[in-house]
């Protein structure tokens, strides 16, 4: 089933693997994108097969927090979404994006093939020079070995609690930053 107003297409979706801090808040914000399938939280970059969220929070597992994004690129390119991306999360702060601290927390991109490699360190060199950001950007870039998906409860966690603190005060300024930002990109916009 196709989903933000793509009736009629027949995309060649592409898949990004994006960690920028908690999953619940990456996975809310990029969901309001026209061009967007799927967003599913997950782990990637550690040394244990099939991490479960209890050992991933320990810091010990080497995974980040991330999202497996699948997207059309006829109307999100890949280096479009990584520009939103980079502006949805502070990717100036290792290991750490807010009040959550620790490794799986860290700003990463996980890059599935060479293409994505090399736009991924274009972009993050174009946001640098743009100064953006006040400090150095430390986002990490990555070869995938590896995505574990996430337990079913943290799937849509910030539309299921949206009345949760967490999801109040951290999650829900970032999903209103990305629709006030990217209006023109948002699903409904394009519906």
């Amino acid at each position: 089933m196709m989903t933000n107003g793509m009736k009629g297409r027949d995309p060649s979706w592409q898949t990004a693997y994006l960690g920028g801090g908690c999953f619940w808040c990456t996975e809310a914000a990029l969901r309001e994108l026209a061009g967007i399938k799927d967003v599913v939280p997950g782990y990637a970059g550690g040394d244990v097969a099939d991490p479960t969220y209890e050992q991933v929070c320990t810091g010990r597992t080497g995974h980040a927090e991330l999202v497996r994004v699948t997207f059309d690129p006829g109307i999100l390119s890949y280096a479009d979404l990584l520009r939103i991306f980079f502006s949805i999360h502070d990717p100036t702060t290792p290991d750490r994006q807010g009040g959550d601290v620790g490794t799986q927390y860290r700003s990463v991109i996980f890059y599935a093939s060479p293409e994505q490699e090399r736009v991924a360190h274009e972009v993050r060199d174009e946001i640098a020079a743009a100064g953006l950001w006040p400090d150095p950007i430390v986002t990490e870039i990555q070869p995938l070995t590896a995505f574990y998906e996430a337990e079913a409860y943290h799937h849509d966690y910030f539309a299921k609690h949206p009345e949760r603190g967490y999801c109040a005060a951290v999650i829900a300024p970032k999903v209103a930053k990305v629709r006030r930002l990217f209006y023109d990109r948002l699903a409904l916009a394009r519906s």
